[in-house]
């Protein structure tokens, strides 16, 4: 029955999906973090900057902002990141778009995880002497993380199928390898059931085990 995957490495195009998803999801939290900082921080131009980044990226569509780091970036002001290989350079492109845009959900989520946190610590923190830095690093986000872990999974959810996006500039990843079984061989609705699968499998998982972890380090309130 699963004669026509003979020839094709579905392994490798799956693989290629799990390093997308990890390198952009430790990118987006980092690049996610530093935007929710600016959105409640004291500075009007930081605060005007993070809140107009997130309320335009992410009404962009993500196909776009993944075709603009090739064709604009790349082909139009030659941005190689670092590597003169073309499978490589897509790959650490797609890599950049999708941290542009998922950052932006993770900034919100994080925000809204701030605001779950009493004013009155952080008024308590400053009366300590604390400035705004330590009071965000040591007292909000700590606790504002421990409040967010289910929607932060949600978020790494929807990342590792946004990882398809990543095919319309050539990545080798499963929804490149998909499109070309598809072209190749007339097993339509097996392809489709394979890689559907492939992606439950991975996302299931990280639903599940997010789920758990959330329920464990829930702030008592």
């Amino acid at each position: 029955m699963f004669d026509f995957l003979e020839g094709y490495n579905l392994w490798e195009a799956f693989w290629t999906t799990v390093q997308l998803t990890v390198l952009s999801a430790v990118g987006s939290l980092i690049w996610g973090t530093l935007l929710a900082a600016m959105r409640v921080g004291p500075v009007p131009l930081m605060r005007g900057f993070g809140t107009a980044y997130v309320n335009i990226v992410r009404n962009i569509p993500l196909t776009v902002i993944i075709l603009f780091t090739s064709l604009g970036l790349n082909q139009t002001f030659g941005v190689e990141l670092g590597s003169d290989v073309t499978d490589t350079t897509n790959f650490r492109l797609a890599v950049l778009g999708l941290i542009a845009y998922t950052s932006a959900f993770v900034c919100e989520a994080l925000r809204s995880g701030i605001n779950t946190v009493p004013v009155g610590q952080a008024e308590a923190a400053r009366a300590l002497g604390l400035n705004f830095t330590q009071v965000l690093t040591l007292v909000v986000l700590p606790q504002a993380f421990r409040s967010v872990v289910g929607p932060l999974a949600n978020v790494l959810i929807a990342l590792t199928k946004n990882t398809t996006v990543a095919a319309a500039i050539g990545v080798a990843e499963a929804a490149l390898l998909m499109k070309e079984m598809i072209e190749n061989e007339a097993q339509l609705v097996l392809i489709s059931a394979v890689f559907a699968f492939g992606f439950v499998c991975l996302t299931l998982p990280t639903g599940l085990i997010l789920g758990w972890v959330s329920k464990k380090v829930a702030v008592k309130r």
